[in-house]
């Protein structure tokens, strides 16, 4: 059992992390956890200005392995893989593994169902992207950069229907903070109020 912070992992083979090092595999090599931190956000803070001029296009529920690929592509060989550790934050256990491949599919029907929602419908939107925030989160497919690649992918899927949405903006960390608190919670019903309020 591997601890980070609130998370643990149960990575018995090493499959991600230097087991002297203690910090996650990487390109560069780079053994030092806090510099290996500064390089990661330095990285997906570029690939992010990359995305806000040129989007992906989000249709399947698997398209969170693109914008995963394209965030971190700089970083982890592993990038666009789903986990192959099981995870848990806070007590709280994240979906096995052995369940993605209904969760995607699961997925997939949500995305259908915001696809037939009317664009100027905002608080229906809002309420789809919500329950699609909070499966994503559960599933939380990838060993490290979930919350990040989460983020793009409801922002894409804002964005496909005609409005700006940031979960994390720079001005405003109480934004964050209450993302961050009804994901962790499940709250659906409070993610569905922030997002509303945040979908311009």
């Amino acid at each position: 059992m591997l601890f980070n912070g609130d998370y643990k992992y149960i990575d018995h083979e090493y499959l991600y992390t230097d087991k002297d090092a203690g910090v996650l595999l990487n390109k560069q090599n780079i053994k030092d956890y806090k510099e290996l931190v500064a390089f990661e956000s330095l990285c997906v803070a570029n690939r992010s200005e990359q995305l806000l001029k040129n989007p992906i296009k989000i249709k399947y529920g698997y398209d969170l392995l693109k914008i995963h690929k394209f965030l971190f592509q700089d970083v982890y060989d592993w990038a666009d893989e789903v986990r192959k550790v099981e995870i848990a934050k806070g007590g709280r256990q994240f979906l096995p593994m052995h369940s993605f491949n209904e969760a995607f599919a699961y997925i997939d029907g949500l995305l259908s169902e915001l696809n037939n929602i009317q664009n100027l419908n905002k608080k229906k939107l809002a309420e789809k992207l919500a329950i699609i925030l909070d499966s994503i989160n559960f599933l939380h497919p990838f060993r490290e950069g979930n919350g990040r690649t989460q983020r793009e992918f409801i922002r894409l899927l804002a964005l496909q229907k005609g409005y700006k949405l940031n979960l994390n903006p720079i001005d405003n960390h109480s934004v964050y903070e209450r993302y961050m608190n009804d994901t962790i919670n499940g709250n659906v019903d409070d993610l569905t109020d922030l997002i509303y309020i945040l979908l311009k």
